[in-house]
């Protein structure tokens, strides 16, 4: 078997030209040659002597940027300044931000959020099987309910009904903001609460949004607890209830004496607007119904989903500065 020399030669023109890749090669101790030898008992000219390509070392804390990138006068192949340094933290954690190329501290607050272990779920077998359960329920009644609520009431209505029940709430709220520790927003909340229960006929409209009068992020027992200092609790999935921990299931009771759908005493009419409540609030949560049922994992999606949401609001209650 003959090889021209033209191939050979144009083989040749690659290797000293740097136009051949090292591909994968980049990190071993020795060159690597482009054309092999000849197979044994050919009879062709002497094989071309190629120089081997050059070996490079990556430096695990840094990377080097061509001197185009950085401007003329940067010498080529020097290592870039601190601020330009890409850092190679393991993984999982956060690059180091001893210097300029670190995250900002408003970055690295929701990196901890978002990453850290945000409850211990050690009864999982548990929770998976009343997880199952509740999905069954939700699947066979619940959501049929709310999917044929959504489907006959108007959205406008639908809005109404929401305002109506999440203004029942605003007291509860504004108890639990002055136990944290907040009497102005106590204060804000029960002003909203006063105005859309009368100006906004029993909380179906918004007068107090309008008047302007802040409205601030729901507030119950459990959030309460954490904020005296329970922040470490257990994750508990609850027969119905759903997603909890054993800080807020203690605290369910609480919510529950504080809700003023407690004190009708018409138990038919009381029972109906429990039901109405939990339908409006699974319609609003049908959107979400694609991503749980494509889920790798839908019980630690939603576990996992519900975590994160509980533990953001109790960082912010923790956050908020002193009134």
């Amino acid at each position: 078997m003959q090889f021209p020399n033209s191939l050979l030669f144009a083989a040749a023109f690659l290797a000293v030209s740097g136009c051949a890749s090292p591909g994968g090669h980049l990190g071993q101790t020795s060159g690597v040659p482009v054309v092999q030898e000849v197979a044994e008992g050919d009879t062709t000219d002497d094989p071309v002597a190629l120089p081997p390509l050059p070996t490079v070392e990556l430096e695990p804390a840094m990377a080097v940027v061509p001197e185009e990138s950085i401007g003329a006068s940067a010498a080529a192949g020097t290592p870039v300044a601190h601020s330009l340094m890409i850092d190679v933290a393991p993984a999982g954690q956060p690059p180091d931000s001893s210097h300029g190329g670190g995250l900002p501290e408003v970055e690295q607050d929701a990196h901890a959020l978002y990453t850290d272990a945000v409850l211990r779920d050690p009864w999982e077998k548990y929770n998976r099987r009343i997880h199952r359960f509740n999905n069954l329920f939700d699947r066979y009644i619940l959501r049929p309910l709310a999917k044929g609520y959504a489907n006959a009431v108007p959205a406008p209505v639908r809005s109404g009904v929401s305002r109506f029940f999440s203004n029942l709430g605003t007291p509860a709220t504004a108890l639990n903001q002055l136990l944290q520790g907040h009497p102005v927003h106590a204060l804000q909340s029960l002003g909203r609460f006063t105005v859309n229960t009368t100006v906004g006929i029993v909380g179906v409209l918004d007068p107090a949004t309008r008047m302007r009068i802040p409205k601030r992020d729901e507030e119950d027992f459990g959030q309460t607890l954490a904020t005296w200092g329970w922040r470490d609790s257990r994750y508990l999935v609850m027969p119905l209830l759903g997603p909890r921990t054993v800080r807020d299931a203690a605290a369910v009771a609480a919510d529950r004496r504080l809700s003023p759908l407690a004190y009708v005493e018409d138990g038919q009419a009381a029972g109906a607007l429990q039901l109405l409540e939990i339908v409006d609030m699974r319609a609003g949560l049908l959107p979400m119904d694609e991503a749980r049922r494509t889920a790798y994992d839908e019980y630690a999606l939603v576990r996992d989903a519900w975590a994160q949401r509980r533990t953001q609001r109790i960082e912010q209650d923790l956050r908020r500065d002193g009134d």
